[in-house]
């Protein structure tokens, strides 16, 4: 019996904007493809300074197709907002562009299978400024397994863009005295993008 030849992979690093969307609309690069709505890409400003990046979609998000769009990403609106950034001025992405079933955490190999998508949509947006929540991003990003309490508070690179680590919105939705961690994150990347490296 002959093998089915494989399909073979779409280098992400030659893809445009529409290109990565409709490559990403039709992955089917590992098993979240089966149980997936929709894929779930990345809004914004594709010329954001600010780009944030979190885990990935939950059942909301999953639903409409766009990142942080429940309860976490009001919060997450909020959080912008408080230093005077619009949801629409910076540009939101997650490190899975598909929803792990019941919300787990994501597998390595998801993460692997999805990695070119998410390291495109960065050199596509090239952010002055990269605003990692959660400790599943923090982690991917960062090549790391240390916990966000010890990641924060500090400028790393991903690449050779500078990255801050806060606490995912969902984690001080059901941890809110954890929120003024968050703010003091938060004011730390806006000294950052106003310059004051301080």
């Amino acid at each position: 019996m002959d093998q089915v030849p494989a399909v073979p992979a779409i280098d992400p690093a030659s893809l445009d904007w529409d290109g990565l969307a409709a490559a990403v609309a039709g992955c089917r690069a590992c098993g979240l493809c089966e149980t997936r709505t929709q894929t779930v890409f990345g809004v914004g400003d594709r010329n954001a300074r600010l780009m944030v990046i979190g885990e990935a979609p939950g059942a909301e998000e999953d639903r409409q197709g766009e990142p942080f769009v429940g309860r976490a990403g009001q919060l997450l609106d909020r959080m912008l907002e408080a230093i005077g950034l619009s949801r629409d001025q910076a540009y939101i992405a997650n490190v899975l562009k598909c929803r792990p079933p019941g919300n787990r955490d994501p597998r390595a190999e998801e993460v692997v299978a999805c990695r070119g998508w998410l390291d495109r949509q960065i050199a596509l947006v090239q952010p002055e400024f990269i605003l990692s929540v959660g400790g599943v991003a923090a982690k991917n990003l960062l090549e790391t397994d240390e916990a966000v309490g010890r990641l924060r508070r500090r400028v790393h690179h991903y690449r050779e863009t500078p990255l801050r680590v806060t606490y995912h919105p969902a984690y001080l939705l059901r941890r809110p005295e954890e929120k003024a961690k968050a703010w003091i994150d938060l004011q730390a990347v806006w000294r950052e993008l106003q310059g004051d490296v301080s």
